[in-house]
């Protein structure tokens, strides 16, 4: 009888925690491209209210979203009293949409200064802190060049001590000067912005060979011929023996520019010329 009592316990017991795992495999896992900053900054792509892209830095000791003066006014967003303004679509590259989201609208010390002395290699945009990433279970892999963002049911509440009045003055004006210096140095960040090339395949491993998984309709790749079960030898001249190695040639790719693949498709090699598309 207790061994019965005990089982039966045991069962009771396992069927939450099975529920659970079921919840949990259900959820999306949203794949954000990223690239490291000079100053080895994680950096995203955005498009805000259908507009971009802009370069946005992740920074877990961030309070909130942070959307600098400049891309504020060109957007016509404007702040309230407190300095926060409500952005009807926020948009990550990968999928991560936000709606109606508020913002902080300034420009903090950190951007001032790495944009005045050119820091990053790239010009920066706003900063995405705790308000954006609490909501997300972050998954980081520095070999690739995607990270995991899967929803989680938490909302932050909203931070405090964010009033209308910026970093300490010391900290606004070490930023302004480190403008200032990077301004008598010459130097300038990159300013121009280059879309992300857009093929529309998904690739997957046999062995030793990258082949193709998938293929989107109406795609470049879909127009271009290619076909799920091709394998590919060589991408833009290089052969390639992995999915990192495809991805990482991926990423240099700019829209409207050509992207060669040798392909191997029942038994016979041929080279199938893609023109890639205006990605985020």
């Amino acid at each position: 009888m207790k061994q019965i009592i005990a089982g039966f316990i045991l069962l009771m017991l396992a069927v939450p925690a099975g529920a659970d795992l079921a919840d949990k495999s259900e959820q999306k896992t949203y794949r954000v491209p990223y690239r490291l900053t000079n100053t080895n900054h994680v950096l995203l792509r955005v498009k805000i209210n259908g507009k971009g892209p802009y370069n946005f830095i992740v920074d877990t000791g961030a309070p909130a979203l942070f959307v600098s003066t400049g891309v504020a006014k060109k957007l016509g967003v404007t702040a309230n009293g407190e300095g926060w303004g409500t952005f009807e679509r926020f948009e990550i590259e990968g999928g991560v949409i936000l709606k109606d989201f508020k913002g902080r609208v300034e420009n903090p010390f950190q951007l001032e200064g790495m944009n005045g002395l050119g820091l990053a290699g790239a010009e920066l945009h706003g900063i995405i802190g705790y308000t954006v990433l609490a909501k997300y279970r972050l998954e980081f892999d520095f070999t690739k060049h995607k990270m995991g963002w899967t929803p989680l049911d938490f909302k932050p509440p909203q931070p405090l001590g964010l009033g209308g009045q910026g970093a300490p003055a010391g900290l606004d004006a070490m930023g302004a000067l480190m403008k200032f210096v990077g301004a008598l140095m010459g130097k300038r960040p990159e300013q121009e912005i280059v879309l992300r090339g857009f093929l529309g395949i998904g690739l997957g491993e046999m062995g030793d060979d990258v082949v193709v998984t998938g293929v989107l309709p109406k795609s470049p790749a879909s127009d271009a011929g290619l076909k799920v079960g091709d394998r590919i030898n060589k991408f833009q001249g290089r052969s390639v023996s992995s999915i990192a190695a495809v991805h990482r040639a991926a990423a240099k790719l700019a829209a409207e520019e050509t992207a060669r693949f040798e392909i191997e498709r029942d038994g016979k090699v041929q080279t199938i010329k893609i023109k890639a598309g205006r990605g985020l």
